[in-house]
């Protein structure tokens, strides 16, 4: 069998429905394979990072490894930053990559290239990948591929690359190889847990907890890449303590739900910020604590409070913030473990009080409030009423930036509803290519809804024409405040105003145009009183796409935002910061 046929098999085994690519020399016999068996479809996006994008949108709403092509060369180094994302945001993605023909490739020649695009992206993308596979013989593929598929989705979810030389693409596989790894592969199995840690955490936990006046739970983005929603819910509704949420983790509660406090960190709720900074006891769920969520001060953010942590990645727990009391194990075993015995998790009614104040607490600290005097369109405002017309849209694409910000702390997201953005990467060009695959992920394309800013929407804006092209019905919201409005801020804030290359020299298209361009119909709104009209229009057809346009005045900042040099829960504009922050 060819070996471009085995891998269209193998993919087709694995429960690959769709690839994502950008066509070119190197990879043409793996997309004529794949056409010509015609059990998956191949998605052209026009753009390599654009197609790495759209694997991760998809394989963040399945969790079945994501695929994407690209051709040797810049083909290859264009899949990148998407590589990246997956890496840092602990996304299963398959990366194949054409190379040249092995007889073209310079080895250990003292010279730069040997072949026409020759580049060891291998090395290139070693670092922000699990694990790199070169095909240096076509017996290989097989046990390569098997590799990918298990390591991509085992321990700590990441990106996989396998670079194939287009010679090796056509080569002939023996009988036996073929027989063996076409069989239907399962996913890894897990390890059998050790449970005598287990036993002593849990243990601890709940001595901890019994004591505790102000507990809370941290939940973040490794729940949805453990795949341990469901049970998370379980154990959060079983535990009865409040729920505050890190920017990966906004779709784990829906809006509505009695524990369900907001997001904190950097840009989170004030409320949410504040609610911390009053707690005792925080127990952390697969969620890093990076400096977006814990500040500057790291030992601001732990005082006062005891801090227990869950994760698979065992050199995230007590890194950056020392001395909590740790555990590392699976998520989904973690959960099953706690809702196993009622008796190992005691709800504590005395949580009541606590509860009130934080609700309390929301009522006093509103979002929409942050921006109350902002001219024009208030942005904590439209996410709500975003939300409140959405509400079969299947999943939130959110780019980075401003945008970003808002929508994670006003989208008020129902329980089938999903939030995905780039959260480690913090990758401009997300939204549009990402929303792709993550309509693509079930059988039936599913309406996704694209927030994106006039900045990051320029990245990959030709993926309209993908959009377009594929009748996938995505709606498309562009926050236009005519500026990169994050860095914007930052230069406020730091640089006493001079704005260059964020209003100074940068400008931006009509986007309601521009997506008549695309054949895709658009709409612009300037004023708080078009909203609803927009919304419903916006809404009303779920099996096409459409784009609308909103303008915003370009000198509104997200607030609150930590007072970085300030202890945790101090927040501007009310305090200035005495230190300069990474944005």
């Amino acid at each position: 069998m060819k070996a471009s046929k085995f891998i269209a098999k193998y993919l087709e085994k694995r429960g690959v429905n769709h690839v994502f690519e950008m066509s070119g020399g190197m990879i043409t016999h793996l997309l004529d394979s794949i056409y010509l068996e015609d059990k998956i479809k191949i998605i052209s996006t026009h753009h390599e990072q654009a197609a790495a994008f759209a694997a991760e949108g998809l394989a963040r709403m399945n969790g079945i490894p994501g695929i994407a092509f690209a051709t040797s060369g810049p083909g290859a180094t264009n899949l990148i930053t998407g590589i990246g994302s997956c890496y840092f945001d602990s996304t299963p993605v398959v990366f194949i990559t054409g190379q040249v023909n092995t007889n073209e490739q310079k080895g250990k020649l003292p010279i730069r290239q040997l072949g026409f695009q020759e580049t060891d992206i291998v090395k290139i993308a070693a670092p922000i990948t699990k694990a790199v596979f070169k095909i240096n013989k076509p017996d290989e593929i097989p046990k390569f591929f098997e590799s990918a598929f298990k390591i991509a989705l085992s321990g700590r979810p990441g990106p996989v690359l396998i670079d194939i030389p287009m010679d090796l693409q056509r080569a002939e596989l023996k009988e036996d190889l073929i027989k063996r790894f076409l069989q239907k592969s399962n996913l890894p199995n897990l390890k059998k847990r050790d449970n005598s840690k287990v036993d002593i955490f849990y243990k601890s936990l709940i001595e901890v907890i019994k004591v505790s006046k102000r507990p809370l739970l941290l939940v973040g983005g490794g729940i949805r890449s453990g795949r341990a929603h469901d049970v998370c819910v379980k154990f959060i509704d079983k535990l009865g303590i409040p729920v505050i949420n890190s920017l990966m983790g906004v779709d784990i509660l829906p809006h509505n739900h009695p524990l369900r406090v907001g997001m904190i960190g950097s840009y989170g709720n004030r409320f949410a910020n504040t609610t911390l900074a009053e707690s005792d006891f925080v127990l952390v769920l697969g969620s890093r604590l990076d400096i977006r969520q814990t500040g500057g001060d790291v030992n601001s953010f732990k005082e006062g409070r005891k801090i227990f942590h869950v994760d698979i990645d065992e050199s995230e727990l007590n890194f950056r913030v020392k001395g909590c009391t740790t555990l590392k194990l699976n998520l989904y075993d973690f959960f099953e473990y706690g809702n196993g015995d009622r008796k190992k998790i005691i709800k504590n009614k005395n949580f009541s009080f606590w509860i009130t104040h934080i609700m309390q607490l929301r009522k006093r600290l509103l979002d929409v409030d942050e921006l109350k005097d902002c001219l024009g369109i208030n942005p904590n405002i439209f996410m709500h009423k975003l939300s409140y017309y959405s509400k079969k849209i299947t999943a939130y694409v959110v780019d980075v930036g401003q945008h970003q910000m808002w929508a994670a702390q006003s989208l008020d997201l129902e329980s089938h509803q999903r939030f995905l953005t780039s959260g480690g990467m913090g990758s401009m060009g997300f939204s549009l290519p990402a929303a792709v695959g993550a309509s693509l992920a079930s059988l039936k394309n599913k309406p996704v809804m694209v927030i994106a800013g006039d900045g990051g929407a320029q990245l990959n804006i030709q993926e309209l024409e993908t959009i377009k092209h594929n009748k996938i019905p995505i709606k498309i919201v562009i926050i236009n405040n005519q500026s990169y409005g994050m860095v914007r801020q930052f230069q406020e804030s730091y640089f006493n105003s001079r704005f260059q290359s964020t209003v100074w020299g940068y400008s931006a298209p009509s986007f309601e145009k521009l997506a008549k361009a695309y054949g895709i119909e658009g709409r612009r709104i300037n004023k708080p009183e078009e909203i609803e009209k927009a919304l419903v229009w916006l809404n009303e057809d779920l099996t096409k796409p459409s784009l609308l346009e909103v303008m915003i005045d370009s000198s509104i900042n997200v607030y609150p935002k930590l007072a970085f040099g300030k202890k945790f829960g101090e927040m501007e504009p009310q305090v200035k910061p005495t230190e300069m922050e990474g944005i």
